[in-house]
């Protein structure tokens, strides 16, 4: 009996190498960084031009010597600024790529939902400069709750000060604190809910917690530090404030200096929830109702606060967003 062969099987293939896929270089996703920026800000200006339009027309009919003091002022908040983000760490950051740093994210502020632009930049910054996340977390919010608590602290000073000045009927609508009460009541009690149902999430807060009191109180056993920070934040607010005054007397509104001040703050805080780039839309009307209730004329008000919003935010912004891309390609952040 004669064994069947069988023919002999096909040689196996090689195995082919499996295609990776490529990665996009990192030099290429900065030079990308680089130019957002720009490309925002032609966005926000196209969609916005009337309002520049507008402004820059009553500039033109202002008195230059207060304009420039104005811009001098808004200068000053990029000061005021960095001496806060240095009270709230211990260690000393480098000071030049600190100031620039305020400068690029007082852009990032105006082309992002209000604060995130700023925030972002800010963090980022810190961690380049060797702090961890957790302790550059903790900095950015003490310095978030130092500003804020300047800001509503010359708030409330003025208002006790002057408490006629601020008509709050125009700002605070019959039977909307109600509401607004409530919604905040709701926020609280929904965040209390999640913060106890989900493990992960409250053990995270509880770790940032502890990690933000530990700073507060470390940078707090620095004077240095305490001042630079309580310092900067009620110098951050009493400059903005200043700058609207100065574009106040260069358009001639008839109303005392400490007046349009006071009207800055309310208008400043009561718009801080409104998630806005940069507060842009919802400032301008909350300004222009807030110096109409202490006694401006609705025309003068706009134009103060078209020109106001003009020096502060629409003529740095387009140096703040080349300054910004520069930061990203010097890996500054």
């Amino acid at each position: 009996m004669t064994a069947v062969q069988l023919p002999d099987s096909p040689p196996e293939a090689p195995d082919t190498p499996r295609r990776l896929p490529r990665r996009v270089p990192v030099r290429r996703i900065r030079q990308v960084l680089c130019l957002l920026p720009l490309v925002l800000v032609a966005v926000v200006a196209v969609q916005h031009r009337d309002v520049l339009a507008a402004g820059f027309a009553h500039l033109g009919s202002a008195e230059w010597p207060w304009l420039l003091a104005a811009a001098g002022a808004t200068c000053l908040t990029w000061v005021a600024a960095a001496c806060t983000r240095q009270g709230a760490v211990v260690e000393a950051l480098p000071k030049r790529r600190l100031l620039a740093t305020q400068f690029a994210a007082g852009a990032a502020n105006h082309l992002l939902p209000t604060g995130l632009g700023a925030s972002a930049v800010n963090l980022r910054f810190m961690t380049v400069c060797g702090l961890p996340l957790a302790r550059s977390s903790a900095a950015l919010a003490l310095y978030l709750l130092a500003e804020s608590i300047g800001r509503v602290a010359l708030l409330g000073a003025l208002l006790i000060a002057f408490p006629g000045a601020l008509r709050l009927g125009p700002l605070l609508p019959e039977g909307a604190v109600g509401p607004l009460l409530l919604g905040i009541g709701a926020a609280l009690v929904v965040a209390v809910a999640v913060l106890v149902c989900v493990r992960r999430l409250r053990a995270g807060a509880v770790s940032f917690l502890r990690t933000a009191l530990g700073e507060a109180r470390t940078v707090h056993t620095r004077p240095a530090r305490a001042l630079a920070l309580w310092g900067g934040s009620l110098a951050f607010p009493a400059l903005q404030a200043a700058c609207l005054v100065l574009v106040g007397l260069a358009l001639g509104l008839p109303v005392p200096p400490v007046h349009m001040a006071l009207a800055y703050l309310a208008a400043t805080v009561a718009v801080a929830l409104v998630p806005t780039p940069g507060g842009v839309g919802s400032v301008e009307a909350a300004l222009v109702v807030a110096l109409v209730a202490v006694g401006g004329p609705a025309a003068v008000a706009t134009a103060v606060v078209l020109a106001f919003r003009i020096i502060t935010v629409w003529l740095p912004l387009l140096p703040g967003a080349l300054t910004l891309g520069a930061l990203v390609r010097l890996k500054v952040i």
